[in-house]
C-alpha cells in the first residue's frame, strides 16, 4: 500500500471515530492568547513582543484566560554552519530563550511561527529537512506553541508533512501545542485530529465582515460560512480553527466586532487576540475580555456549536451545547437593517412547550423564564447571545 492511500485511509477511519486523535495533553479547550502577525505582520520585535506580554497582564486579559504570546513569521533570518535557525539579532538582541524567560515571568507562555516549506510565506527560511533540530531549538529556548504555515512546500503532501513535525515535537522533550496553518485546502478536519492540536480550515481572515480578497483573505461571514458543517470533527484537544481574531485592528465597527468574537466563541475556536494590546479602546477591551462569552468558547464539554437556520432572510441561527444541561444560543443579522429574529426550543432539542432560563450574556443580565422560544430585535450586523437552561 502507498503511503498516500494509506494517509487517505486512516482520514476516513478518524472521520468515521475510529482512530484515536492526536493525545499529548494540551489544548483540552481552545488556546487563547495573542499573536503579532494581524496588525504588525512583519514588523516584529523583542520590544514589540515584551509590550504586547505586559499588556495582556495589565488589561486583565490574563485574568479573562488569555495565556500564549506567539510570534509570528520574520523573527529569524538564516541559518548558522549547524544548520540551527538563527532569530534576527537586531530585532531580537536578548535572543529567543531570553524572552520566553521574561514571558514565563509574568505568567505567560510563549509561542512562535515556522512553516513546513523551504521557505516561509515572509520568505524567511523553512523547516523542511530541519524539523527535529527546529523542535530541539525550541525546546530549549522554552517554546510553549508552534504555529507552522504552508507556504513554499512545492510537491509535499501535507498531512505527511505535518506528522513530521508532530513527532519531532514530541522527541523534543517539552510540551508544545502544535498549531496547523494549511489553511484548509487539504481538508485538515479529516486528518488533523491525528496530527495536531488544531488546524486552520479556511483561507487567511481579513479585516473586513464580509468579501473575498484580490489575491486570498476573506472577511468574517465568509471565514464563517466555510467552516460551518464540519462541527464534528472538533473536540477537547483538537480543534477546527478559522484563523485569528481581527478584533481591534479598525476594518470593522464595534458591533461587527462583538459578532465576530461571539461567533468564534460559538464555534469553539482558538481566541487569539491580533490587535495592539497597548492602545486598545474600552470598547475593544471589554469585547475581547467579556467572561460570559469565553465561557462559551472555554466550556470543558467541548462540542463546536452548529447553524441550525441559514436563509434568504439574511439571519443565522446557531446552537452550542454546554455543561449543566446548558446551551449558548447566537442570533445573529447580517441583513443591512435590524430584525426582530426568534429561536424556537424544537430548533435547540428541546419540548416546543417547555419553560427555560435565558441569559444575555452582552447586556450580563437573566432574562427571566421562557416557554416554547425566545425572541429579541438584533440590530444589522449584530448579535444576541443567550444561554439558555430548562
Amino acid at each position: 500500500m502507498n503511503s498516500r492511500l494509506a494517509f487517505a485511509l486512516a482520514s476516513l477511519a478518524l472521520s468515521a471515530g475510529c482512530v484515536q486523535a492526536l493525545d499529548n495533553g494540551l489544548a483540552r479547550t481552545p488556546p487563547m492568547g495573542w499573536n503579532s502577525w494581524n496588525k504588525f505582520g512583519c514588523n516584529v520585535s523583542e520590544d514589540l513582543v515584551r509590550k504586547a506580554a505586559e499588556a495582556m497582564v495589565r488589561t486583565g486579559m490574563k485574568d479573562a484566560g488569555y495565556e500564549y504570546i506567539v510570534i509570528d513569521d520574520c523573527w529569524q533570518v538564516s541559518r548558522d554552519g549547524d544548520g540551527n535557525i538563527v532569530a534576527d539579532p537586531v530585532r531580537f538582541h536578548s535572543g529567543i530563550k531570553a524572552l520566553a524567560d521574561y514571558v514565563h515571568s509574568l505568567g505567560l507562555k510563549m509561542g512562535i511561527y515556522s512553516d513546513a516549506g523551504s521557505a516561509t510565506c515572509g520568505g524567511r527560511p523553512g523547516s523542511r529537512g530541519h524539523e527535529y533540530q527546529d523542535a530541539r531549538q525550541y525546546a530549549q529556548w522554552g517554546i510553549d506553541y508552534l504555529k507552522y504555515d504552508w507556504c513554499n512546500t512545492s510537491n509535499q503532501e501535507a498531512s505527511m508533512s505535518y506528522a513530521i513535525m508532530r513527532d519531532a515535537l514530541a522527541d523534543s522533550g517539552r510540551p508544545i501545542v502544535f498549531s496547523i496553518c494549511e489553511w484548509g485546502n487539504a481538508r485538515p478536519w479529516l486528518w488533523g485530529a491525528r496530527v495536531g492540536n488544531l488546524w486552520r480550515t479556511t483561507t487567511d481572515i481579513t479585516d473586513r465582515w464580509e468579501g473575498r480578497g484580490e489575491q486570498y483573505g476573506a472577511g468574517v461571514m465568509n471565514i464563517v460560512d466555510m467552516q460551518a458543517g464540519i462541527e464534528q470533527y472538533a473536540g477537547p484537544g483538537h480543534w477546527n480553527d478559522p484563523d485569528m481574531l481581527e478584533v481591534g485592528n479598525g476594518g470593522m465597527s464595534d458591533m461587527e466586532y462583538r459578532s465576530h468574537f461571539s461567533l468564534w466563541a460559538m464555534l469553539a475556536a482558538p481566541l487569539m487576540a491580533g490587535n495592539d494590546l497597548e492602545r486598545m479602546t474600552p470598547a475593544i477591551h471589554d469585547i475581547l475580555t467579556n467572561r460570559e462569552v469565553i465561557g462559551v468558547d472555554q466550556d470543558p464539554l467541548g462540542i463546536e456549536g452548529r447553524r441550525v437556520h441559514h436563509g434568504s432572510d439574511g439571519w443565522d441561527i446557531w446552537v452550542k451545547p454546554l455543561t449543566g444541561n446548558r446551551q449558548a444560543v447566537l442570533l445573529l443579522n447580517r441583513g443591512e437593517r435590524e430584525q426582530a429574529m426568534t429561536v424556537k426550543w424544537t430548533e435547540l432539542g428541546l419540548d416546543a412547550d417547555r419553560s427555560v432560563t435565558v441569559r444575555d450574556l452582552w447586556e450580563h443580565k437573566d432574562l427571566g423564564t421562557k416557554k416554547g422560544s425566545f425572541s429579541s430585535p438584533v440590530p444589522s450586523h449584530g448579535v444576541v447571545m443567550v444561554v439558555v437552561q430548562p
